[in-house]
Parts: structure tokens; sequence; C-alpha cells
């Protein structure tokens, strides 16, 4: 996107992978070829994949890489306008027609309480006004109703919002913006058609060692191996929830701290409660590893 300088946030794919690597994320090319083209064609990135794939993660590293701020709307059933977009304070409101009592005319405290005093700004709004760079995460937007949905398609399509009492608010620059699904329900056409694509999966082994590596220091390559293995044969096993890349950072952490080397069934066995956050999953994969 350029800015008031008419300048892009990026220069080329390869300057988007070096600054999320300086900020400890370790991007794929698809990941900074499409964070490339959103910056240059001004759309959002729709970024779908299992859960603790690294899909939040990319959003607060890129607005870390950028130095910009991270605004953050959390998507739950129910979000409604008021808590995406904006607000009035009630209770400011009405403590200013009780100052004003019956001293002046309803139509100019009307005016007088519907103005930027008495305006609470939420995440979308945040981000339309902003004049620092901002980056806009909208986490978790299948959680949200088909209302809600068409807010957000609406302000993501022409970067403005109106408010009936001040008009309409235009975007003072235009902020990147990643919307995170879990892929829980199918969202519209319109809205992935407004945004570019992005899938993030588990990664690949080789991928997965060069972050275990670099986050948990101690490791050894070695060990490393064993880790990213044995996670790997998890998440080919039916569970409620499979291993995310955190919790393979914490396994890490969790055999590097108990002066491991290597990773065997008894090791694999009694830690598994930090790799897997259900009672069945844990039985399922330990019938696994004794049949392995």
């Amino acid at each position: 996107m350029k800015d008031n300088e008419g300048k892009f946030r990026f220069s080329a794919p390869s300057e988007v992978g070096e600054l999320l690597s300086g900020v400890g994320y370790l991007p794929s090319v698809e990941i900074s070829s499409v964070l490339f083209l959103a910056d240059r064609l001004k759309k959002p990135i729709l970024v779908e994949g299992p859960a603790g794939t690294g899909k939040t993660e990319l959003a607060k590293s890129t607005a870390k890489a950028l130095g910009a701020r991270l605004i953050r709307l959390q998507c739950h059933e129910g979000i409604d306008e008021s808590k995406a977009l904006y607000e009035w304070n009630y209770k400011k409101q009405l403590l200013r027609i009780q100052s004003d009592g019956s001293s002046s005319p309803w139509s100019e405290v009307e005016s007088n309480i519907f103005s930027e005093e008495f305006l609470l700004e939420r995440p979308l709004l945040q981000a339309i006004r902003a004049r620092d760079p901002v980056v806009l995460l909208i986490d978790e937007v299948d959680r949200v109703e088909i209302e809600t949905e068409a807010l957000l398609l609406e302000v993501l399509s022409d970067y403005q919002v109106s408010i009936p009492e001040l008009g309409t608010m235009e975007a003072k620059q235009i902020p990147l913006v990643f919307l995170t699904s879990n892929n829980t329900r199918e969202l519209s056409e319109a809205l992935k058609r407004r945004c570019l694509f992005l899938f993030l999966d588990y990664p690949e082994k080789e991928r997965e060692m060069e972050i275990v590596t670099s986050k948990v220091p101690g490791v050894s390559r070695t060990l490393a191996d064993s880790i990213v293995s044995f996670v790997g044969s998890l998440r080919e096993l039916d569970l409620k929830k499979r291993p995310s890349i955190s919790e393979t950072l914490d396994w890490a952490l969790t055999l590097v701290n108990l002066g491991l080397e290597e990773v065997d069934e008894s090791v694999a066995k009694s830690t598994l409660n930090v790799l897997l956050k259900y009672r069945s999953d844990i039985a399922k994969a330990s019938k696994s590893i004794l049949s392995s």
C-alpha cells in the first residue's frame, strides 16, 4: 500500500521474509508472496488453517516487523456493530443531559451529545481512523453471524464508515488487514472475493525443525528431529485437538529442561500432557505408542 509519501510497505517478497525472520517468524515463500501482494493490491488476507498453525502469530509478527500498532477484533458469537465498529458513551451522554437540565432546547442538547466527545471507537473504526501505521487483525471471523460478516465486508470494501449523526468517516490510510478462520463454518463468497487467500497447514518437517531450533535454546538438531517426527506422527492420529506449533515448542523446552537428548517410549508417555489436552487424545496416543 502507498502511504502519504507514495511508498509501499515492502519492496519485494524477499524483504517480507527478511522482516518476518528478523522478529522470529520463519515464513514460507508463499506467506512472503501473499503479504507482498496484499500490500500492493490493497487487499485483506484471509488466513485459514487448523488451530495452532500460526495464523494469529503471523499478524502479530507483521505488525512487529513493520513497527506498526496491532488493532485486534476478537470475533465471537453475538458480536455486533457496537463491539466491532462504534457505540455511544450513554453514561456520559446522560450526565450531559442532566447537567444541561432544562436550560437548553432539546435540539441543541441532542447535537451536543452525538458528537466526537461521546463516541467510543471499537477496533474497526479505530483502524479506519488511525493516522499511525496499523495492522488490523480480525481473529476467528468464522465465529460471527452472517449479519456481522456483511458489516465487515462493507467496511473492508470501501474502508469507510457511515455514522448517521456524524457523517461518513473515510480511512486516513488503508491498514494491512488479516482475517483468520479455523473454517468452523463456510464464509460467504463475497467476503472471500474481497480477500487474498492463504492456507496455513502444519509445517513440513524441515521448516518445523527450523522453528524449534531457533525458538528453543539448547535444543540439538538430533533432539529437534526426534521431537518433530514424533509430533508429526501424533498429527496423523484421529485426535480431538492435534498438537499446535506452540505445543511442539513447549514440549521441546520441557525435554531440554529435563536434560534429555532423545525421545523414547517412556519419555513420550510421561510428557504427553504437554502436547495433548484431552484425556481421550492422551489415551489414544499412548495406545499408538505401545503398538508402534
